[in-house]
């Protein structure tokens, strides 16, 4: 899911807790820090990650708290930190709301236009227009001042929130929807027994793993839901003659590349189109093809590196590391021998009937967020009755899936704000004007490769998926059409860049995250992926280019 919800549960659905499958290995780690003087740094890490309410649970059972963490760090000297979310959001709404008062107003003409994905309406080019600031409404015979002033600054992110209310809403059901699946602990029972089926089956486990871990990340964004399953592949992968970093690949790559190549990802592809106004995903086939072809060089990639590893085991780059992992994660066969029952196999049967309606319905029905909402509501009620689930606990987690999806629904509202502001003032024609002509006669690819490196430098500063689409899809996407170029590009570029940038960010609370449990530092991560990273960029580039030039 997003990176920014502000949670870090297992797919238990529990309250951000440790489960005893995973808890465990954690409470290991951290005795063994705390026995070494190393304790606050990993909980430090962890808490930099967003995941403050594991810490507290495995934190308190040390005999330690997330305060006493606070303390301690604030003896420590200065380190520059990235403000909240919230407070980027709140300051860009300051920002545009003073450039309101400096950058000329003006409108483009608008027509409504026929497209594959419906009617939409787009700026005309060459209609561009200055308004002056100051104006008599020719109705009400009011003077109006376009400069936007501090009770607009206020009010911004509440009619932020009410302008984007249908992204709001969609963005609170997936939420609540998916909390219910995860309480059925179907996801994880059904991976685990995967893993037990091929553990004798060598470097097999990677191809398989793997696809299954994109499938999720390509169809429900699986992003911190994937965090379990280092407990359960590090001792596996190391058991068999692999290193940490192969387990860390897995874990983490898996689901990645299914999240770059996002074919129906609510929280990435659907919101960034739904801000634009594309409806029915028209390049599916696009993303399709791109999943495959991307998941595919990703798995060739691991295995082979893998397969490196296994024949020289001293060529790991976390070689003198695991010595001591292997003591930490001991190996053993207890993370997987978990039960999977037939209602965890029904919920499973449930959950890809769903994703294969919602495909249906977007190739074929031209569905919307409303529709698809539906199908998610629809697949997570009877995904809690099909998996023993009484209506109190239905109804609970589907409260805990609003509250953790809360943070990021907000994000898009406020974000939506600063587009209520430079829309009161007027000024978002005249940037779209002032790049259309810097740009202008620029070649597509040039135009495309631009949009991709602007979007990812800001996901150094807002990783998440969904509060990126809410803060440029308005901009991006009449930008492009402004350059004759198919918007969907901006969404391709969107879910491409995002998700290579968070592969290697230290701001990416995930990717923090699963280095600190994995015990990996950034520049062996670095080191490792730079390569494949350097795939990742070129093959995105590729993507969003053609994308642009396929037909509207």
């Amino acid at each position: 899911m997003d990176h920014l919800t502000g949670r870090f549960h297992t797919v238990h659905g529990a309250n951000a807790t440790v489960q005893p499958r995973c808890g465990n290995q954690f409470e290991i780690i951290l005795m063994k820090e705390k026995a070494a003087g190393n304790l606050w740094d990993v909980i430090e890490r962890l808490h930099c990650a967003n995941v403050e309410a594991r810490c507290d649970a495995v934190s308190s059972s040390l005999g330690v708290s997330m305060s006493d963490t606070k303390a301690k760090k604030t003896n420590r000297r200065f380190k520059f930190k990235l403000p909240h979310v919230y407070t980027i959001m709140f300051l860009l709404i300051v920002v545009f709301a003073v450039l309101t008062w400096i950058v000329p107003s003006g409108q483009y003409q608008r027509k409504t236009i026929s497209t594959a994905a419906g009617e939409r309406e787009v700026a005309v080019a060459g209609t561009y227009e200055q308004v002056d600031k100051n104006y008599t409404d020719s109705e009400t015979g009011e003077t109006i001042n376009l400069g936007q002033d501090i009770f607009a600054v206020l009010q911004a992110p509440t009619k932020g929130i009410q302008e984007a209310a249908d992204v709001v809403a969609f963005v609170l059901l997936i939420g609540g929807s998916f909390a219910i699946i995860t309480k059925t602990n179907a996801l994880n029972a059904g991976m685990s027994r995967v893993v037990k089926k091929l553990k004798n089956k060598d470097i097999l486990i990677i191809p398989i793993t793997m696809t299954l871990l994109s499938i999720c990340g390509t169809t429900f964004g699986m992003s911190e839901e994937a965090l379990p399953f280092y407990a359960i592949f590090i001792p596996i992968m190391m058991g068999i003659g692999y290193d940490s970093m192969t387990a860390f690949i897995i874990c983490f790559l898996g689901p990645n590349l299914g999240y770059c190549a996002s074919t129906i990802d609510p929280f990435n592809v659907l919101i960034a189109q739904g801000i634009i106004g594309i409806e029915g995903n028209p390049q599916l086939w696009l993303r399709a093809v791109s999943w495959v072809i991307f998941t595919a060089v990703g798995i060739a990639w691991a295995m082979r590196y893998a397969m490196r590893v296994k024949k020289n085991p001293e060529s790991s780059i976390v070689y003198e590391d695991d010595k001591l992992k292997r003591i930490e994660f001991s190996v053993t066969d207890a993370s997987i021998e978990e039960e999977f029952t037939i209602r965890q196999k029904l919920v499973l049967i449930d959950f890809a009937c769903g994703m294969g309606i919602i495909v249906w319905g977007l190739v074929t029905q031209g569905w919307y967020m409303n529709e698809i909402s539906a199908v998610f509501l629809g697949m997570g009620l009877l995904a809690g009755i099909l998996g023993g689930l009484d209506q109190q606990t239905i109804a609970e987690e589907f409260v805990k899936g609003l509250a953790d999806f809360a943070y990021a629904a907000i994000v898009i509202g406020i974000a939506r704000g600063i587009l209520v502001i430079a829309e009161g003032g007027m000024i978002i024609d005249t940037i779209l004007q002032a790049l259309a002509t810097a740009l202008a006669g620029a070649p597509a690819a040039v135009y495309t490769t631009f949009m991709y490196i602007v979007l990812g430098l800001l996901s150094l500063l807002v990783p998440s998926s969904s509060g990126l689409a809410a803060l440029t899809m308005p901009v991006m996407g009449s930008l492009t059409e402004l350059m004759g170029l198919n918007p969907e590009a901006a969404v391709t570029a969107l879910q491409f860049a995002n998700q290579t940038i968070n592969t290697i960010s230290p701001v990416a609370g995930m990717t923090v995250a699963g280095l600190a449990v994995a015990k990996i530092s950034f520049g062996q991560w670095w080191k490792t992926i730079w390569k494949f990273f350097i795939f990742m960029v070129v093959f995105g580039l590729v993507v969003t280019a053609i994308s642009g030039m396929l037909p509207a």
